[in-house]
Formats: C-alpha cells, sequence, structure tokens
C-alpha cells in the first residue's frame, strides 16, 4: 500500500486554510474533471483529487490525517501505525460503501472503519437535537469473548478548536465486555458520544470489536479454529490428548491415522451463545528432531523397516 501526499494532490501547505482547500479543489476539479477535461488521465487524476478533498475538507480526517506527520512521501510504502484504527473516534459523517470503492486503498486502511459501521454518510441536514454518535474500535482477547472482561480504554475524540480545524482530547472509560461477544459486534454505550447543543440528550459511542491476532486461536463468528500439534505416534496410532480452552481444559480423541491439515469438529466448544459456537480443531503433525544418535537411530530403523512412500500417489 502507497502512501497518499494528499496536501501535494491538492497543492497547498499543511497548514492551508479550509478556504486555501476548497479554492485548490475547485481549480483542479475544473482541469480534470473527466466531463471537460482533454488532460491525460483525468478521470484518474479527479478521483486523487476527490480522495484528498474528502480528507482535507472534513476537520476531523484532516486531524487523524497530519497525527502521521511528514515522515511519509508520495509512494512510499505504507502501512497504519499499531492500534491506529482504535485510536480515534468519528461521527457518522462520511461516504456510502459504493463512493468508498473509488477511493485508493490507502484511504480505506486510514478510515473505512471509523466513518460508520453501516458505510459513510455524508453531512446533511439539520443538526438533530440529540448528540452525534460516535464510531472507535476496541480491541479484543479472544480469551475475553469466552469469559468477558471489563477493559479501560482510552480514547481520541475529537473537540472543536480554531475555524475549519479540530483537535483531539483523549478520553478513558470502562468497558464491560460481555461474554459471547464476536469480532464485528458492535457495543452500544448510551449517551457516550458527543454532547447535543441546547441541552439535547448525548449521542452514543458505538464500539466495533476487533480480536488480537493468537497465537493459535482464530475466531470465524461464533467458531473458533485452533491449530493443535500432534507427535507422529499420537497422529498415527490415535490419542486422547488434553488441551486449553480459555477458562477451561478439554480432552479430545484424536483418531488413529490422523494427518495434518485434518480437521475434527468439537460441538459447542466455540464462542458463548445461544447457540454457541463451535471448535474447529486443525490438526498439525510435528516430528521430533533427529539431533541426537538415539533419535537419528529410531529414525533410521523407520526407514529401514517401514514400507512407507509418501510420494507414490505422484508416480502412477
Amino acid at each position: 500500500m502507497k502512501y497518499q501526499d494528499y496536501y501535494g494532490i491538492l497543492g497547498v501547505d499543511r497548514h492551508a486554510t479550509p478556504d486555501e482547500i476548497k479554492k485548490a479543489f475547485r481549480r483542479l476539479a475544473r482541469k480534470y474533471h473527466p466531463d471537460v477535461s482533454k488532460e491525460p488521465q483525468a478521470e484518474a487524476r479527479m478521483k486523487e483529487v476527490n480522495e484528498a478533498y474528502t480528507v482535507l475538507s472534513d476537520p476531523e480526517k484532516r486531524a487523524a490525517y497530519d497525527r502521521l506527520g511528514g515522515a511519509y512521501h508520495a509512494g512510499d510504502d505504507f502501512r497504519p501505525p499499531p492500534g491506529w484504527s482504535g485510536d480515534f473516534s468519528f461521527t457518522t459523517h462520511g461516504f456510502s460503501p459504493r463512493e468508498a470503492e473509488e477511493f485508493s486503498d490507502f484511504f480505506s486502511q486510514l478510515f473505512g472503519g471509523m466513518g460508520g459501521m453501516g458505510g459513510f454518510g455524508r453531512h446533511g441536514g439539520a443538526r438533530p437535537a440529540r448528540g452525534e454518535d460516535h464510531h472507535a474500535q476496541v480491541l479484543l482477547d479472544i480469551e475475553d469473548a469466552y469469559t468477558g472482561a471489563t477493559r479501560q480504554l482510552s480514547l481520541r475524540l475529537p473537540q472543536s478548536g480554531e475555524p475549519g480545524r479540530v483537535h483531539y482530547a483523549t478520553r478513558t472509560l470502562n468497558v464491560k465486555i460481555p461474554a459471547g461477544v464476536r469480532e464485528g459486534q458492535i457495543i452500544r454505550l448510551a449517551g457516550q458520544g458527543t454532547p447535543a447543543l441546547a441541552g439535547g440528550p448525548a449521542g452514543d459511542l458505538l464500539l466495533e470489536v476487533r480480536f488480537r491476532p493468537h497465537p493459535y486461536l482464530r475466531a470465524d463468528g461464533r467458531d473458533v479454529h485452533m491449530k493443535l500439534p500432534l507427535a507422529p505416534w499420537e497422529a498415527a496410532l490415535g490419542a486422547v490428548i488434553q488441551t486449553k480452552l480459555p477458562g477451561s481444559a478439554l480432552k479430545v480423541r484424536i483418531p488413529e491415522g490422523a494427518q495434518s491439515g485434518q480437521q475434527l469438529r468439537v460441538r459447542c466448544k466455540g464462542i458463548p451463545g445461544t447457540p454457541p459456537g463451535d471448535l474447529l480443531l486443525d490438526l498439525q503433525v510435528v516430528l521430533p528432531p533427529a539431533d541426537n544418535p538415539r533419535a537419528r537411530q529410531i529414525y533410521e530403523t523407520m526407514a529401514r523397516e517401514l514400507a512407507f512412500d509418501p510420494r507414490r500417489a505422484t508416480r502412477s
């Protein structure tokens, strides 16, 4: 993914005022609009201009983009900083999924999960009597989905600053995570969004659940995949082995002749719910290293005495 220099695309300084940004956009729109432009690659250039203006004309998105600093240049390889999506909370203003498809991967990575959980929506109409909702992501361990937890979250929430700009203030919340929560689920915290004008009720804070990568567990809805390493003799002869799930232990019967890549299903041992998900065990046969004379002797004996050809099917 390549870094997009939105200021460079519009030809404005990083400290440009909202009026300067708007004037630059209008000038470039007249130059590159595909209905009237004779410039080469006018349509592609117009998409770049639209994307840059989308970010820099929105005080919240501009404030978030500016936090990347000036360390990157147009075309540099780019990956969002760790925890980026969980650090910011955006209002519901944004774009529809169809409109957002026209933007770059860079835009989607930075703002795709922040502009509204049902897609992005544009400013429009009168400001509602209640405060606006805010959206953010909460990063959890998959163990939290089994047991529930209380987490302290620090969110950067937009606040009005000088005209046309916003700054972000840190706000700390204690959030109760219910057992059975799924990745992508929305946790609604009533009244924790933007305060309303004229004494109306505050908006809500909507937290989208995401799971941290886990060394051997992976959630798929309520089902959970687990990597289960086996010794060769456990796979060949069958065995009853014990493994751990969050908050409990589990005994699993491995059938005789199990192979790497085989999958076993354990009903109702996934994420709790109504109904609960299943646990899917992805078997991986792990060979002991031949790193001492005794181990080498055992492997050499197997090579002599077992009539085993793993590549027989490829020779037929």
